[in-house]
């Protein structure tokens, strides 16, 4: 069976999956499964043997999820695998927008020293300095917008630097709520966390709801002094807007991992940006934790059908319950699961085990039983109406 593996994959992830059942390949045909970090799919022809993707980071949207539900293909991230990462650039970045390190920094590159003594170089250096004065960023508000393990963990680090932490996330489980700090000040809406901060960090997910999501209005609820740092994705800022605010001086800073032509072109004349090529999640140890977490996930769904961390189907897993086991997705209507346990009941099929999760439109079930499946059995079973895949696991 073929990994089709796209983009540079970490070996200690590829070396998960057993060299006796697969075949690790940079070629996109008959592969059962794909792991991959940046590069883009959304146009990409899903081959029907594929049954998973599994994306070594947080962020699907390089990928055609909504065409993967359709041919119950299951699809993974790897939420967290990175966060300690992305964490440090975002604390690195709080203090770098306020203490201009890289100019002074750039500033040395062309200071020349030719035929100067230690002393006139120290005057100089002491009349430069004047101009890099900067902050501290104990004493001030951290607003944090999405409380997910990269933004929980950056309020947990911004308190224990001294500062103050607003924070706003729409989707809050409980499980991340009992986990974070007492001390930190959770709002009910995004409008209040902005009017209030002296810095905002931005750790949510680019989908239609969050795209543009810091517009024109968002920006004026700001302070004049506050710095925007957006490691999450670049679309979440309305870029027009945000070039106006900049322009206006409504905003000290722009800090963000994600480069585009216009606001590179402004790096160049202006301090009021400060950009990086895509680094926040560039470390060894991140780029290991993405590759393991995303082919362990990826290798345990072909093997037993369980699933966990994916942004389509539901987590299912279940204790094997007999020698055979069939893995269905289906659109989640009445009646199908039924169709099913009929279909193996006439091919004398015993249900030892049968496990059923769903997750909004989409659904998906484990079988198990000790009587041989033959390949024809599935076949039969994916021409259920309703049902987008079945197979053994392997």
């Amino acid at each position: 069976m073929k990994i089709l593996v796209l983009n540079n994959i970490a070996k200690q992830g590829l070396d998960i999956f057993d060299q006796n059942n697969y075949v690790l390949s940079a070629e996109k045909e008959s592969a059962v499964g794909i792991v991959l970090r940046s590069e883009n799919l959304t146009q990409f022809q899903l081959p029907k043997s594929l049954l998973g993707i599994a994306r070594a980071g947080a962020g699907t949207n390089n990928i055609n999820v909504e065409g993967c539900s359709e041919s119950g293909v299951v699809v993974f991230n790897t939420p967290g695998a990175n966060a300690n990462a992305v964490k440090e650039m975002v604390v690195c970045s709080l203090i770098l927008s306020r203490r201009d390190l890289v100019s002074g920094n750039k500033n040395l590159d062309s200071f020349v020293v030719e035929d100067k003594s230690d002393e006139e170089i120290n005057s100089e250096i002491e009349s430069m300095k004047k101009k890099y004065k900067g902050e501290e960023v104990k004493g001030k508000t951290l607003g944090v917008i999405g409380l997910g393990a990269i933004g929980s963990m950056v309020a947990e680090q911004a308190m224990a630097l001294g500062m103050k932490v607003n924070a706003f996330d729409p989707g809050l489980t409980v499980e991340t709520a009992l986990r974070l700090p007492s001390t930190l000040n959770r709002f009910n809406s995004i409008d209040e966390v902005l009017q209030g901060s002296d810095f905002i960090s931005l750790h949510l997910p680019l989908n239609n709801k969050t795209k543009g999501l810091i517009n024109e209005n968002k920006l004026k609820l700001m302070k004049k002094s506050c710095v925007l740092i957006n490691f999450s994705r670049g679309g979440i800022v309305d870029e027009p807007s945000l070039i106006e605010s900049l322009d206006n001086n409504h905003l000290h800073k722009y800090v963000t991992d994600f480069p585009t032509k216009r606001l590179i072109q402004r790096l160049v004349s202006d301090q009021d940006v400060m950009i990086f090529p895509h680094l926040g999640a560039s470390t060894k140890e991140s780029e290991t934790n993405c590759a393991v977490m995303a082919c362990s996930q990826l290798n345990d769904f072909l093997k037993e059908g369980k699933i966990v961390n994916s942004v389509n189907y539901p987590n299912i897993a279940s204790e094997k319950f007999g020698n055979h086991r069939i893995f269905i997705t289906n659109r989640n209507q009445p009646g199908i699961i039924s169709r099913i346990a009929e279909t193996l009941a006439a091919n004398k099929i015993n249900i030892s085990e049968f496990v059923n999760k769903s997750r909004g439109d989409l659904a998906c079930n484990i079988i198990d039983t000790d009587d041989k499946i033959d390949v024809s059995i599935v076949l039969e079973l994916e021409k259920i109406s309703g049902v987008t895949n079945a197979r053994l696991c392997y």
